[in-house]
């Protein structure tokens, strides 16, 4: 009887978990690519029943989505001199003519300055007292611990009005600054519990060494804790922006204009007739770009981060 490893799989189960590994990348992928797909089409083809999957691409969604257009009478067009940009001459087939630009790129800057400042702050705050519980005898430390946690379990509609009279009595109502520290208050909490773990891999004896070596705490905490903490603040830092960059609930309750973000500016894209699909479809193109970007330049701390103490010697 030959012998039978009980951790290598055989090349029948690579088979069979590669296929599910496949089947489940194309199912996850599919609304992406479909997204993708009708940012390129013509409203038409967005709508046509059954859907198109062959079309002839066009870029009248990104017009769309960047400008804003009113139509014109047919008289008034022909004495219009001819289009001097190619996007003037997608505008002008639908008997129309730009206006001016559209407050999405505003709203998107909005997204960039609230998502990444809160993240920023959120991790910043987070990593500070996640190494203060490591290391530190807090009094009531676990009482402290789940109540920083149970402030994440809150449905954001229950805080809802109470947020909004607060904001609206200090003014930070749809202001860059009051959304940033929101969503940081949001995320601290998940900051602090993802950190913690972390740095509690992280042996004693390494800061022991240092001080041992005449570093102060801080020094300590700043030349060796946190370089082996890279991977867990990468990891907290991905998942904190994740939800800073697509919350809906509280962008819709608090902004409206100078702080607005894209989510909730994205479905009120208003084309002729009705919702300019393409133009919905290439905003939310758009919209996942930045955080698709930051999640590959960080992929491999995040890859570590969630397999990091998974191993213990």
């Amino acid at each position: 009887m030959s012998a039978h490893s009980v951790t290598e799989p055989s090349a029948r189960q690579k088979w069979i978990a590669g296929t599910l590994v496949i089947l489940y990348a194309l199912i996850t992928m599919l609304p992406l690519v479909w997204i993708v797909a009708t940012g390129f089409k013509t409203p038409q083809d967005a709508i046509s029943y059954p859907p198109k999957v062959l079309f002839e691409p066009s870029l009248e969604g990104y017009v769309n989505l960047f400008t804003t257009r009113t139509r014109i009478a047919a008289d008034d067009l022909a004495a219009l001199p001819p289009p001097e940009t190619w996007y003037e001459q997608i505008v002008r087939n639908r008997d129309m003519v730009i206006a001016g630009p559209s407050r999405y790129g505003e709203r998107f800057m909005n997204s960039v300055i609230i998502g990444f400042g809160s993240t920023f702050l959120a991790v910043f705050l987070g990593t500070l007292a996640a190494y203060a519980f490591s290391r530190f005898r807090v009094p009531l430390k676990d009482d402290l611990l789940f109540f920083i946690l149970s402030t994440r379990m809150m449905p954001p509609i229950a805080v809802a009005i109470p947020i909004f009279l607060m904001f609206r009595e200090l003014g930070l109502s749809d202001t860059h600054l009051g959304m940033i520290l929101l969503y940081t208050a949001v995320n601290i909490s998940l900051a602090v519990w993802l950190l913690k773990g972390f740095i509690d891999e992280i042996p004693r004896e390494y800061e022991e060494a240092a001080l041992i070596d005449g570093y102060t705490r801080f020094q300590a905490f700043y030349k060796v804790v946190l370089p082996q903490a890279a991977t867990g603040i990468a990891s907290t830092a991905i998942f904190c922006l994740i939800f800073a960059w697509n919350e809906y609930a509280f962008a819709v309750l608090l902004t409206s204009g100078n702080a607005q973000t894209a989510p909730p500016f994205i479905p009120t894209i208003i084309g002729v007739g009705g919702q300019d699909w393409p133009a919905v479809a290439a905003g939310a193109t758009l919209f996942l770009l930045p955080v698709m970007v930051f999640t590959i330049l960080l992929r491999k701390h995040l890859l570590r981060g969630i397999t990091f103490g998974a191993v213990r010697k």
